[in-house]
């Protein structure tokens, strides 16, 4: 069953929470806005974990790899959810997928303009389809339930692509010529974050699947929009 604001679910205020729980078996947790600072992010996550945890629910969250060391505020939030959720004590794990494609591809255009990409050093990605995330998600809660808070295996798409090899793919879906790559230094911790590639998975610990980047975007329409 689906949960959000529009079925009468807040995570903001606990609004209709405990009872869509009443009915659940499990509990498959995708809600964020990064535009409301804590209060979905941390607090609305802690609120449903401690309610998932009251109920003896399987809670399944899905979270972003290489939040530890990225100073990126997000990340921050994302890091102390997931620490949230470990405090509520329940039965839980927390997967943690790359980037979509979705977002690869609008990082590439927003670093594009006019005939210039920027990147700052490789900024390399290893974005993944949203359809096996959802997939993997879906085997967790339908699986067997961790007795306390565990972490899944990390999750990537099957290639690691840096901005400028992004930039050429989108500019080339739309029908326009490859980009001229300039790279600027990297200057504050997050932009030296990005850079140095702390947002791909551990190539020993990580799986990888689902389709690539380029299967993604021939899919597509041909001008791409949002996130």
């Amino acid at each position: 069953m689906p949960a959000s604001r529009r079925t009468g679910v807040d995570l903001r205020s606990g609004a209709g929470l405990d009872a869509v729980l009443r009915t659940a078996q499990a509990v498959v947790h995708c809600a964020d806005d990064p535009s409301g600072g804590d209060e979905v992010t941390v607090y609305g996550t802690r609120r449903l974990a401690d309610a998932a945890a009251a109920n003896g629910l399987h809670l399944v969250h899905v979270s972003i790899v290489g939040i530890d060391d990225n100073p990126m505020r997000l990340y921050r939030r994302k890091l102390r959810a997931e620490q949230a959720i470990a405090a509520a004590g329940g039965p839980a794990t927390v997967l943690r997928a790359t980037q979509f494609h979705s977002l690869a591809a609008f990082f590439a255009r927003a670093l594009t303009f006019g005939p210039m990409t920027f990147s700052f050093g490789d900024m390399p990605f290893q974005p993944v389809d949203t359809e096996h995330v959802a997939t993997r998600l879906a085997d967790l809660a339908l699986g067997a339930s961790p007795a306390a808070y565990a972490r899944a295996t990390d999750l990537a798409g099957p290639d690691v692509l840096t901005i400028g090899e992004l930039a050429t793919l989108v500019r080339a879906h739309r029908g326009a010529s490859a980009p001229r790559l300039v790279h600027l230094p990297a200057v504050g911790p997050v932009l030296k974050a990005v850079a140095r590639g702390d947002n791909l998975p551990s190539a020993t610990t990580a799986e990888t699947g689902g389709r690539t980047f380029a299967a993604w975007l021939a899919e597509q329409p041909r001008q791409l929009r949002g996130r």
